[in-house]
């Protein structure tokens, strides 16, 4: 496989074949994120695309999943997203579900015909950005979206037929506005209903803006247990009719594995215990990205 730089993938997408199709973020802004300031957003050759789908093709036979690499492959021109996912099924038969990140930007730039095309050949996994569902967070961030944006191009996603994975971030709102910043990404979500929701815990990286402004008094980071407290308010106001509430990325302090609605009141009351200290935390230490 032709890599190139560091390769970001969901933790769902652990055993999937990783077939980079883009460099970096076309966005790239958001004031948090770290991940691609080592790269330049481009579409890399069709060629060499191709290359990695036969070396696959010899290679990966048992590998059932496969998703596309870097940011937002979303982004891509509708006819040469249509050629990748016709080789892909081509030359990989035996590949039955095909991801990729997805923004509300790119999700906008395509016409409901057209992600229904895409569905139809074989792209059946989205996973979406929220971060937040707080306009004033949202644009603190530099996300360049509004919550009525990102609800209405999800359920775009859902109505062409994909299953919906969309992150969010608990401490995205500062100390101050963190009940606030929960309680509107729990109304968000309920808005959206996803298949599933994976939580993240805000960590500050060097060298990104956020970082910058919290160093200089400008944004407050609460700590684990103010994180706790936000993390119970959102899935307190989240509600949804079915799906998966997840929060077992390794920066999060308690990992859990929430069905929605079913396993709610009995998740709630785990978060409660940990914030009164009989549920064990992770120690900072052992929190990644």
């Amino acid at each position: 496989m032709h890599y190139e730089g560091d390769i970001i993938r969901p933790p769902s997408e652990i055993d999937s074949i990783l077939l980079q199709v883009t460099t970096g973020c076309p966005h790239n802004r958001c004031t948090f994120c770290g991940a691609y300031q080592d790269k330049s957003f481009r579409i890399k050759d069709d060629a060499v695309i191709e290359a990695d789908i036969l070396w696959a093709a010899e290679r990966l036979r048992g590998m059932r999943r496969l998703f596309l690499c870097d940011g937002d492959c979303l982004s891509l021109p509708q006819a040469r997203l249509v050629r990748l996912l016709q080789s892909i099924r081509t030359h990989l038969p035996w590949v039955t579900r095909v991801g990729t990140y997805g923004s509300a930007m790119s999700v906008g730039r395509k016409s409901d015909a057209e992600l229904a095309e895409l569905r139809g050949l074989g792209l059946s996994f989205v996973y979406m950005g929220v971060e937040s569902g707080d306009d004033e967070v949202l644009r603190r961030v530099n996300k360049h979206v509004t919550a009525a944006q990102l609800i209405e191009q999800a359920r775009r996603v859902s109505a062409a037929g994909m299953k919906l994975n969309v992150s969010v971030i608990v401490g995205l709102g500062g100390v101050e506005g963190s009940m606030r910043h929960a309680r509107e990404t729990g109304r968000v979500l309920s808005a959206m209903s996803p298949d599933f929701i994976g939580v993240l815990s805000l960590m500050l990286l060097p060298d990104t803006l956020l970082h910058e402004q919290c160093r200089r008094g400008e944004f407050a980071m609460p700590d684990a247990q103010g994180l706790l407290r936000e993390l119970r308010e959102m899935l307190s106001a989240t509600d949804i009719r079915s799906g998966i509430f997840l929060t077992n990325h390794a920066s999060n302090h308690l990992p859990m594995r929430v069905r929605l609605p079913k396993d709610k009141a009995a998740a709630l009351e785990r978060l409660d215990a940990a914030i009164d200290g009989y549920v064990p935390i992770k120690s900072e230490w052992m929190r990644a990205l």
